[in-house]
């Protein structure tokens, strides 16, 4: 079934209070996701990604900056796709695409670093992980959180200015 674009109001109505709940609680779920990765990789892999191997399971600081980083990757992220979901037609089509090249730099960058191969490859994977969470939990609260704008009956409007009530 196609639309009719001239048949809608304006932008979908979109419930920020709702959107930026889910965008804080993805915030939290990314951080979560990145420390327990860097304590699997460090404390039961014995890989020592983004730290020298003598920190031990939980790191430097460096577990605290990926964790906020991870964080703030997806208050961007909510940013982005409330942007989206005002002005651009099928928003969360271009979020996906947004979300996925942006994992796909996460997961290309590691082998950029010259650490060793099994660190690179714990970090492409988290950093995969990641993108995918932040990705799919970000488009869900973006679905639950906007509905299409209102639908305005064809021709112009009655001479007193007011519309039949819809069916």
């Amino acid at each position: 079934m196609t639309s009719d674009p001239t048949s809608r109001s304006g932008p979908p109505v979109v419930d920020a209070g709702r959107l930026w709940a889910g965008g804080v609680a993805t915030a939290v779920i990314g951080a979560l996701i990145a420390v327990v990765g860097i304590v699997l990789i460090r404390g039961v892999f014995d890989i020592p990604i983004l730290a020298p191997e003598g920190e031990g399971t939980w790191g430097d600081a460096s577990t605290g900056w990926y964790a906020g980083g991870a964080a703030l990757a997806a208050l961007v992220s909510t940013a982005l796709v409330h942007v989206l979901l005002l002005t651009t037609p099928q928003p969360l089509r271009f979020f996906a695409w947004v979300v996925g090249l942006a994992t796909v730099i996460g997961v290309v960058a590691p082998f950029t670093s010259g650490a060793d191969l099994d660190a690179e490859v714990a970090t492409a994977g988290l950093n995969l992980v990641l993108g995918i969470a932040i990705g799919t939990l970000v488009s869900s609260v973006a679905r639950s959180a906007s509905r299409p704008a209102p639908r305005r009956r064809p021709g112009p409007p009655p001479a007193d200015g007011t519309w039949p009530a819809a069916p």
